[in-house]
């Protein structure tokens, strides 16, 4: 008999729900009580096997909220079509853990939980590419051990980004964002690679590289280049933020690494196998001035081995979208999808989803990744 704890809430509920970990605030609690659902939270901690979510949809189950941490398959959506699952929502913008094929198969619509991550990650992206420039893992570390016996004119050397070149891996919502603030606020230049042209950003920093000229100060530049190669020559500062799928699995390699300058930072808060992490640390051990910002990992939440001992890279862990204010709009947002699913609302068909963030929401599912394969778009 399995002794992970659940609570429940609203017992008499309609609709029958599990959430597999308590999400952050209560506004999604009271966003699916007011829709007449029951809701089971897991009280654990550990991430939950396929087998142990099985266990927790049983015979009756009717929508369910997931972490990105599960394997969400063709087996655990079957048994949840099984138990009368009508809808299942990530607590994730992303879904490369879900089996959306077979979710689509059996009619399941599967939500996710984008706008709400944007300014948030690509502040996260900022806060990595300063702490891996100026080293400051390192030196607090230094500190702590009472190792500081004064300033040094050589003393944790790092590099200065202002008016460096930056590449962007990318250039969604949050690579522009990102590209935003690094162009704004440190005058940077941004290349960027991706499969289409974000003619939205290039316009932007073409118009505050005039203001910066109206100013008396030198432009700013922001082009697209055609390949990741071209891009990582090029780069003092690379940034990674594309969605992992099989043409990105490992699109940072020893081959690639080798491309970039030999001091170049590199930072991914978008999914660990983006890169290789063995062939990184390799190329850590290597250049020592060659520096790494990482919020996410290949096999998390393991680590390659000797990551964690080198000096020259910077490790969190996956904390790019913890903020309050993002945590607890992605419990909403993940909420209404499973509500207003349940309550047969239609699809919201509009960019902006901070109208779901407000008491008054709007009668629509939020955000449905499957939309257009099930008819509902």
């Amino acid at each position: 008999m399995s002794t992970i704890p659940w609570e429940t809430i609203n017992p008499d509920g309609r609709w029958r729900v599990i959430v597999t970990k308590r999400l952050p605030g209560t506004e999604w609690i009271d966003i699916l009580v007011g829709a007449g659902c029951r809701l089971e939270i897991c009280s654990s901690d550990e991430i939950l096997s396929g087998e142990e979510i099985a266990s927790a949809i049983g015979d009756t189950c009717h929508g369910a909220i997931g972490q990105l941490t599960e394997n969400w398959g063709k087996d655990l959506f079957t048994v949840f079509k099984k138990a009368g699952g009508i809808v299942y929502s990530n607590y994730a913008v992303g879904f490369n853990n879900i089996d959306l094929d077979a979710a689509t198969r059996l009619s399941i619509p599967v939500g996710n939980t984008p706008g709400v991550l944007t300014e948030t990650t690509a502040e996260m992206a900022v806060a990595l590419t300063f702490a891996t420039a100026r080293r400051t893992g390192e030196a607090e570390r230094y500190l702590r051990d009472g190792r500081y016996g004064g300033w040094l004119p050589t003393l944790f050397l790092g590099e200065l980004l202002s008016r460096k070149t930056v590449g962007i891996i990318g250039a969604g919502r949050i690579g522009a964002a990102y590209g935003r603030m690094m162009a704004e606020g440190h005058k940077t230049d941004l290349l960027y690679f991706d499969p289409y042209p974000n003619q939205t950003l290039e316009d932007y920093i073409g118009d505050y590289s005039r203001f910066l000229e109206s100013k008396g100060e030198p432009p700013v530049k922001c082009r697209r280049v055609e390949s990741v190669e071209e891009l990582l020559r090029e780069s003092d500062c690379v940034s990674i933020h594309t969605t992992l799928d099989e043409s990105t699995h490992h699109l940072i390699d020893a081959r690639r690494l080798a491309l970039m300058k030999e001091n170049a930072l590199l930072i991914n808060t978008s999914r660990g196998p983006v890169i290789d992490e063995a062939a990184l640390v390799r190329h850590c051990r290597r250049y020592t001035k060659f520096r790494a910002g990482l919020d996410v990992f290949e096999k998390e939440p393991q680590l390659a081995d000797g990551l964690d001992h080198l000096e020259n890279v910077v490790i969190v862990p996956h904390i790019a979208s913890a903020t309050r204010w993002t945590r607890n709009g992605m419990a909403m947002l993940a909420a209404r999808n499973v509500s207003a699913t349940l309550k047969g609302y239609p699809l919201w068909t509009k960019p902006d989803i901070t109208p779901f963030l407000q008491s008054d929401s709007p009668q629509a599912v939020p955000s449905i990744v499957n939309a257009g394969e099930l008819g509902l778009s």
